[in-house]
């Protein structure tokens, strides 16, 4: 059987799907995966731990047998508490093989295969009866199939098949309830992530101002969530238009729909002004009183933000609306939060649906081809007029009025650029149907679509007749060894063997900024492309150290780009200043970051003095790969 995998383009950042076959080792996907940081979220696992022991207490307290079904149980981890908890048997479903594979043996070496059955299956496939999966229903409920939006990973079809057909009437359910929380704001940056903002440019001409095609404007977006580490945005990038509101509830104790629902909630905005985006978190409760409660809350809605828990497999969501909404301070309006059986998203309205009988707007799709050809990083970076200024003063420097210009970059808007700077004639190479079609828009809406000649091919395969014969986050990574009190080494011997396959030592693309992170070295050059010189044929190797000089553990490496635009001018995709004494980092937030996640972490700076990193670098023009490798010096023992 053949499957798509996910893999990360080394040259681009962008995830592509390629075509594995039957003799694919799947455990390279569990290397890649966020497992490891679920059993390194403490918080989690110390409310699940709490939420089981206390569910299973009840069960005994009505003189019952304590039968639990874990969906998705990963590791078997959450059966194990179940068990240690005093659960009579555990029947632990995951339909990943690998992981089943895992988890088997991860129950068996910590001695629960007799109260423990995993069941390879998917849930909706498992059978009840003498001769099912099952002998009969259980009555507590335990899952953990939650991403940042709460029900993208397919849980309320999950629970609603579970309430249907494997679990009792009135079941315990850890968790018990999950609350979807929002809060309305106004951000320009946040918004420069969705729309594309006039682009103005100083010409000898005068101010030539580059505009997005009204279909642009008009178009609702992407309809997928963009799930950010809202702790690490500053306050001063939005300004709140209203409370944190609660949005909708589930009781997962009880049946559970899939169907399209739509929640609204009234309120009067803070403040005037536009309304752009919805930040929006959720909650999970592990008991039927609210007592054991585990947040994905921002640091300004937690309610002890000094306790606040770092996790990078449930972040938090920001939406935006199908089109910014002017609201006046006072005056009340309605937030309504619609879902269905896996996406969310939010609209905004001035009187009660109850009242106006609107039917429910259906989910945003995008109809103009940009959100579908750009990021919201590729957006923000677009609308970053600092940037832009850059590759103006840049092209200033070379562009002579004969100029012939080719710009190479699906959807840049460099070829408009060089055209109101002057050059006679610009070309742009759009390799893909979407990207020529969003272009096209976007020249005709500039009156330059006579002007701004595309070519629709792959660059290597350009031809002379083409130009007109012109020729001018280590937590993910790290070995989690026992998780509260279960030895779960097996798992992290099995990433450590992924890891030694070629795919897995590749680079992956995190963008930084996001993630808390401190530099043990100076940045150092590794590789110089001379972009005026041919395409070297053979691979282009690099070796050399780097010294760690500041105290702290080494959990990888990390590569990007500087641009060169000119001598005095440099575009930089990583660090956008030197790192402080400190090591503090200012990372480009309009990009992603190449990482080399080290197997394991080790020191940075004993008392004995710096340590170095030997690396080879080997970049392969023709495919775009980049193969790596580091080596730390030995460990002293008195070093971290």
């Amino acid at each position: 059987m053949k499957v798509f995998c996910g893999r990360a383009n080394p040259t681009t950042g962008s995830v592509e799907w390629l075509e594995e076959d039957e003799h694919y080792d799947y455990h390279q996907e569990i290397a890649r995966s966020s497992y490891a940081d679920m059993l390194h979220d403490k918080d989690r696992n110390i409310k699940y731990y709490q939420g089981i022991r206390a569910a299973v207490s009840r069960v005994k307290d009505r003189g019952q047998k304590a039968l639990v079904l874990d969906i998705g149980t990963g590791t078997g981890l959450l059966s194990m508490m179940a068990v240690t908890a005093g659960a009579d048997f555990c029947y632990a479903i995951e339909v990943f093989k690998p992981m089943a594979d895992a988890a088997v043996k991860i129950v068996e070496k910590n001695g629960f295969s007799d109260k423990i059955k995993i069941i390879n299956k998917h849930s909706t496939e498992v059978t009840i009866g003498p001769d099912g999966d099952m002998p009969c229903r259980a009555n507590i409920l335990i899952t953990e199939l939650f991403d940042t939006e709460l029900i993208g990973e397919g849980a309320l079809p999950s629970y609603e098949h579970a309430h249907r057909h494997l679990v009792q009437e009135n079941c315990e359910a850890v968790p018990h309830r999950a609350t979807v929380y929002a809060q309305l704001v106004e951000s320009r940056r946040m918004w420069s992530w969705n729309k594309l903002f006039p682009v103005r440019v100083q010409t000898g001409h005068g101010e030539q101002v580059i505009v997005p095609p009204l279909e642009l404007e008009r178009c609702p977006g992407a309809p997928s969530v963009y799930d950010i580490q809202l702790n690490q945005v500053s306050p001063t990038d939005f300004t709140a238009l209203s409370d944190v509101m609660p949005m909708f509830s589930v009781d997962f104790s009880k049946q559970v729909s899939s169907s399209a629902a739509c929640h609204s909630r009234q309120f009067e905005p803070l403040a005037s002004g536009r309304a752009q985006v919805v930040l929006s978190w959720w909650d999970i409760e592990m008991d039927p009183e609210g007592k054991i409660k585990c947040t994905m809350a921002p640091f300004w809605a937690h309610s002890d933000p000094e306790e606040l828990q770092w996790r990078d497999h449930w972040m938090q969501c920001v939406y935006f609306l199908p089109q910014e909404e002017p609201v006046v301070q006072g005056s009340s309006l309605f937030l309504l939060a619609h879902h269905d059986d896996y996406c969310v998203w939010y609209s905004l309205q001035k009187t009660s649906p109850e009242k106006n009988g609107r039917v429910s707007p259906p989910r945003p799709v995008c109809d103009c081809q940009a959100h579908l050809l750009w990021t919201r990083p590729r957006f923000g970076e677009i609308n970053d007029q600092d940037r832009t200024e850059r590759y103006v003063q840049a092209l200033r420097t070379v562009l002579k009025p004969d100029s012939v210009c080719l710009c190479v970059s699906d959807g840049s808007l460099l070829s408009l650029l060089a055209h109101h700077l002057g050059a006679e004639q610009v070309f742009t190479v759009e390799s893909s149907a979407a990207s020529h079609r969003l272009m096209k828009k976007i020249f005709k809406a500039n009156h330059v679509e006579d002007k701004v000649h595309i070519i629709e091919k792959r660059p290597e395969l350009l031809m002379s007749a083409d130009l007109e014969d012109e020729k001018d986050l280590w937590r993910i990574r790290s070995p989690c060894g026992n998780c509260e009190g279960f030895d779960v080494h097996i798992m992290d011997d099995m990433i450590k063997r992924a890891l030694d396959f070629r795919e897995s030592k590749e680079a992956e693309p995190h963008p930084l900024w996001e993630y808390p992170c401190r530099c043990l070295s100076e940045p150092q050059q590794i590789l110089t492309f001379d972009f005026r010189h041919p395409v070297p044929p053979h691979p282009v190797r690099a070796e050399g150290s780097i010294e760690l000089r500041r105290p702290g553990r080494s959990h990888g490496a990390v590569l990007w780009m500087e641009y060169h635009l000119t001598p005095d001018s440099t575009v930089s995709t990583g660090l956008l200043k030197p790192p402080d004494d400190k090591g503090d980092c200012c990372w480009n937030p309009h990009c992603k970051q190449a990482v080399y996640f080290f197997t394991s972490p080790d020191c940075g700076v004993p008392q004995g003095g710096p340590r170095t990193v030997s690396y080879t670098v080997e970049f392969h023009p023709r495919t775009g790969d980049i193969s790596m490798d580091f080596t730390l010096s030995d460990t002293l023992e008195d070093g971290c």
